[in-house]
């Protein structure tokens, strides 16, 4: 079974006038759980399975626990209204608001592409989730390497998302994705935290959003699974390095060991490691670490 919260159905019975249930919000509706199943779980799709969950930890512990039991299929989908104890990188924990975004994780298990090439898929839902947000909330979404999604409010550059892949046994991959859609400005976590309304999105309804992130991510995955994960052949090295907006900038990378490197990010390397041209003439490649955009492009 999918976690479920025993509260789900106390929050569910109240009305819009009533003493602050999570269900009030009207301009913040549930997801459409079979409106969904009916659009992108289909015979010879890669979404086979798909649920809608109103409160749970983390999707992406919950799913990498479900793929260890056994108990879920490539393609799972899980989608939560609302995260307690959602985690990004580097353990950093990521909340927002019941039903003010979408936090999803999904399946993956690519067992044409070689071990060493998976490090490519944080970057590849990366490309999936600008693409399919561009088309369909009309937002232009950067990537800051290596998996942060960043949108313009105002004249600002601000995260409005993020992207945590961890192993699901030996040839599981549990990619989780969290983005902020209807959250207000009053309601940021931080000053430097966005969202698509603040945004200017043309729609913010989470259902075709949702819809149109897992069919771009089906397009770019099959395309690469297809390639045997080849970054080139795919086209994903080069797609992701059009829209990666920590390119051309001069960023410290943070890393492991209270290291820290500064220099231009010149390139992003077969690897999927960002590549910066250091003080001192050298080309260093980074393939882990916390990356601080120093100045505007």
């Amino acid at each position: 079974m999918m976690p479920r919260d025993a509260s789900d159905a106390n929050d569910r019975s109240s009305g819009s006038s009533g003493g602050g249930s999570r269900w009030s919000d009207l301009e913040r509706p549930p997801l459409n759980a079979d409106a969904l199943r009916r659009a992108l779980v289909r015979e010879g799709a890669l979404w086979t399975r798909l649920e809608v969950v109103q409160r749970t930890g983390s999707t992406n512990t919950d799913l990498v626990a479900l793929a260890a039991s056994g108990k879920a299929a490539e393609g799972t989908v899980l989608v939560a209204e609302e995260q307690n104890a959602g985690r990004g990188r580097l353990d950093r924990t990521w909340s927002a608001p019941a039903r003010s975004g979408l936090f999803f994780s999904v399946l993956l298990r690519p067992r044409e592409v070689p071990v060493a090439r998976w490090g490519w898929l944080p970057l590849l839902a990366g490309v999936a989730v600008a693409t399919g947000l561009a088309r369909a909330a009309g937002v232009d979404t950067a990537l800051k390497w290596p998996n942060d999604l960043l949108v313009t409010v105002g004249d600002e550059e601000r995260k409005t998302g993020g992207i945590l892949a961890e192993r699901a046994g030996d040839d599981g991959v549990v990619v989780g994705i969290g983005i902020n859609v209807t959250l207000r400005e009053n309601e940021l976590p931080v000053p430097t935290a966005g969202s698509l309304v603040l945004a200017g999105a043309r729609g913010t309804d989470r259902d075709p959003l949702l819809r149109a992130v897992l069919r771009s991510l089906e397009d770019q995955y099959g395309r690469w699974r297809t390639a045997e994960g080849d970054p080139v052949a795919s086209g994903l090295q080069e797609t992701y390095a059009a829209g990666c907006a920590t390119l051309g900038r001069f960023v410290r990378a943070e890393l492991p060991g209270d290291r820290s490197v500064t220099g231009e990010a010149v390139a992003i390397d077969g690897d999927g490691r960002l590549v910066l041209a250091t003080e001192n003439g050298m080309q260093e490649p980074v393939g882990a670490g916390d990356i601080v955009h120093l100045r505007p492009a």
